[in-house]
């Protein structure tokens, strides 16, 4: 049988040890640092169009842009946070004013907006997605598809506080 001893040397020590790791910091769970902002990617602001329309649908759709949006250190989802999709597609330039539109996130921080099938631009296929609403630092994306044939596109938000 093991003998712990509780006296108030010992006490003292621990809870000393305990308020020193506290406030250092190292109580934060790892998962919480461990979530760095996204940065802007280049070219993710090409044609960018400052207060596009929130909109249910870009065009006739059949393609699919979806992704996250979180916080940056504990990582929980952020609702109601608006995302700018634009795109050269099957109906337009990406610089058209109807190739562009904005959707807002639910509770679990998922956006999601069907739009025209995107096709290369600069021999690329690929979307351009905005956070731009001030609450938090502005991030542009400019994810590449894998194939001009794919029908959706994933990206995905870790936004810093502005």
């Amino acid at each position: 049988m093991t003998n712990i001893r509780h006296d108030r040397r010992t006490l003292l020590v621990t809870g000393g040890a305990f308020l020193v790791t506290a406030a250092s910091g190292l109580l934060v769970p790892a998962k919480a640092k461990g979530l760095a902002p996204t940065p802007s990617m280049r070219g993710g602001a090409n044609n960018y169009r400052p207060g596009a329309p929130l909109v249910n649908r870009i065009g006739g759709g059949g393609f699919w842009m979806t992704g996250t949006v979180r916080r940056a250190g504990d990582g929980a989802p952020l609702e109601g946070q608006r995302i700018q999709i634009w795109a050269h597609t099957t109906e337009g330039h990406e610089r058209d004013p109807h190739s562009h539109g904005a959707t807002l996130t639910d509770a679990s921080g998922i956006f999601r907006l069907e739009m025209p099938q995107i096709v290369p631009a600069f021999g690329q296929p690929h979307g351009h997605l905005a956070y731009d609403s001030g609450q938090f630092q502005t991030v542009f994306l400019r994810p590449v598809m894998r194939s001009a044939r794919d029908k959706s596109l994933e990206a995905h938000f870790i936004l810093q506080p502005a």
